[in-house]
């Protein structure tokens, strides 16, 4: 059996509304986005290793590091539809789109993500999650949270608590979410890293944003509202996403938790 080639990519946009010039911050002496380049080098599956981004600025930074950039369009609604234009014309099986907001990613959870995508046949799309045990997630919008069927997929996303539980029970309701028992209760956080079959990502990038998509701002539900499942890998790795200027003050000091 020939071995399956598989590559990753950053997207790094520049213009990132919440946090504008977000690749570049410097993360203890290092741009985030070499941080996230270098971290995603140590997999043990990836053939390459791409940031596809709308700057020249960010480009200039990659090499600078001696990485590899592609300067994409600028009107990519989402992060996987600039991966898409970067591996049309390349000759790779498996995608990874590993989102440029997390400085420490710890490069096992690639290889985790990447091992289940090949555990079973017919799987076109994959993503990570994690338990969630810090109840000041729930109220968070900018951690998504996902709901998981019987057999690891994904039935839904959203920036909201899902699911609801309804029972009459101090740990149950999400506006007492500081008494909920999280190691008793389905919350997972969504981890913003995507494996797709390459055939699937050029048609998932075909396809219209959807409504959901649109009301939610994230970009996999496109895949759930054309019928499409999504395996969902449970990790044992903690993560850490940078999405804005009070996340910067909330890392200093918490690279240790992500060491291991």
């Amino acid at each position: 059996m020939t071995k399956p080639k598989i590559i990753g990519i950053i997207p790094a946009r520049y213009s990132s509304k919440r946090l504008p010039g977000k690749p570049l911050i410097q993360i203890e002496g290092k741009p985030l986005v070499q941080r996230v380049y270098e971290s995603a080098k140590k997999s043990s599956f990836l053939d390459r290793v791409i940031v596809a981004t709308d700057s020249a600025r960010i480009s200039d930074v990659v090499y600078g590091f001696g990485g590899e950039a592609y300067l994409s369009l600028r009107r990519h609604p989402t992060g996987t539809d600039r991966v898409a234009e970067v591996v049309r014309n390349l000759n790779y099986d498996l995608v990874l789109n590993i989102q440029c907001d997390q400085p420490f990613l710890n490069p096992k959870m690639i290889d985790d993500l990447v091992t289940s995508m090949f555990g079973e046949r017919n799987l076109w799309m994959g993503t990570l999650a994690i338990k969630i045990e810090d109840p000041q997630k729930l109220k968070n919008p900018n951690v998504v949270k996902v709901v998981l069927d019987q057999k690891g997929f994904a039935l839904y996303f959203s920036r909201f608590p899902i699911p609801y539980l309804r029972d009459p029970h101090p740990t149950a309701h999400f506006r007492s979410s500081n008494q909920i028992n999280l190691r008793r209760s389905p919350y997972y956080e969504h981890i913003g890293i995507y494996a797709f079959r390459k055939d699937f990502l050029l048609k998932f990038a075909s396809w219209r944003e959807t409504p959901l998509e649109k009301y939610e701002k994230l970009e996999q539900l496109r895949a759930l509202e054309n019928g499409y499942r999504i395996k969902v890998c449970v990790t044992r790795y903690q993560s850490f996403a940078i999405d804005s200027r009070s996340d910067l003050i909330k890392l200093k000091g918490r690279k240790r938790e992500f060491s291991s």
